[in-house]
């Protein structure tokens, strides 16, 4: 015989064995009641009828009466037919995360690592300006090489007569070049120092904007020497020994720059000690300003027969503006650098 599972299954002849049970009980109002009523052999299908046949669905309807019991002192309380959720069901600390929402794009998961500090390893313009300042350097010396060598050769020996080192037009051009080589390097190594050892971040909005400022104070110091040398000399010297002594600075200028550029390569790719490259800058400056003192005895003073006028002479010209350089450059890094 087969069962079929529908709402219209003959009910009397499927309780014909509890119409005793049926008669002296209550009306079933749940389920389970309903399942206690049938034997305990009913098939799924049996009870489902079973089911559906006592059980009727009732249409919920709420009162539209105000609820006027709610505790004094609080709020009327929310309707159960408003289907809003509250807001701090709607919203809560992951609302906004990419993670809670599939439909907005999420973001790589994970720990954040720390940034890459900025150095000039890994400064593109930066590394650009010295791979031109260094295909610079090898070009000029290959063009120069001769007169550097008759420069070096002369520096040292004392010419009984007044003839000079001639020099061309493109010669005086590369030595004027190789002048603001030497700004460029001493604004990036005092770039460094000033990282390093007094202030690492500073209040303008770029570090090329504090980087220009330091090659254009040392651009400004240079010029501001050779005028000075210009209005000494011319004032007290005659015009010979002035352009001869000015052609002999120019070229030390331009070989000083030359001769620290690579001491910045290593320190910004090779990562060279700091104490090494400042006793090495150190060295460099000294000589320079021995040589300096050197030739401006020899052109100058020699002749004369003085020498204490000398020291004078240097110290005026030489040692002042050093020394007011360094306390420029000191004053500019103090205004700039942010202050805890």
């Amino acid at each position: 015989m087969t069962v079929q599972d529908s709402i219209i299954f003959n009910l009397p002849a499927a309780f014909s064995n509890l119409d005793s049970v049926a008669r002296i009980s209550a009306r079933p109002q749940t389920p389970y009641q309903v399942l206690r009523l049938l034997p305990k052999d009913a098939t799924p299908a049996q009870q489902d009828s079973a089911i559906q046949a006592w059980l009727k669905d009732v249409e919920i309807r709420y009162s539209e009466q105000p609820d006027t019991l709610h505790l004094p002192g609080e709020s009327i309380p929310r309707d159960m037919t408003e289907a809003d959720l509250p807001l701090y069901y709607r919203e809560n600390f992951f609302s906004k995360d990419t993670m809670y929402h599939e439909e907005l794009q999420a973001g790589g998961s994970g720990v954040a690592g720390d940034p890459i500090p900025e150095t000039l390893s890994n400064d593109n313009v930066i590394t650009g300006l010295l791979i031109i300042c260094f295909l610079f350097i090898a070009f000029t010396l290959s063009r120069i090489s001769g007169f550097i060598v008759r420069q070096l050769k002369n520096f040292f020996y004392v010419q009984r007569t007044d003839r000079d080192v001639t020099e061309t037009g493109n010669e005086v051009k590369f030595q004027f070049v190789f002048v603001g080589l030497t700004c460029l390097v001493y604004g990036l190594l005092y770039y460094l120092y000033a990282t390093a050892y007094i202030a690492d971040t500073f209040t303008l909005s770029s570090e090329y904007t504090i980087l220009a400022i330091f090659i254009g104070v040392f651009l400004l110091y240079f010029l501001l020497r050779f005028i000075l040398y210009n209005g000494v000399n011319m004032l007290f010297f005659d015009k010979r020994r002035n352009a001869k002594f000015l052609t002999t600075l120019l070229f030390l200028t331009a070989m000083e720059g030359a001769v620290l550029f690579p001491i910045l390569l290593l320190l910004a790719y090779l990562h060279f000690s700091p104490v090494y490259a400042a006793i090495y800058c150190a060295v460099v400056v000294i000589l320079v300003k021995i040589l300096t003192f050197y030739k401006s005895y020899v052109i100058f003073f020699k002749q004369n027969g003085v020498f204490l006028q000398i020291f004078l002479y240097f110290c005026a010209l030489e040692m002042v503006p050093l020394f007011a350089l360094w306390g420029g450059l000191s004053v500019i890094v103090d205004i700039f650098k942010i202050k805890i």
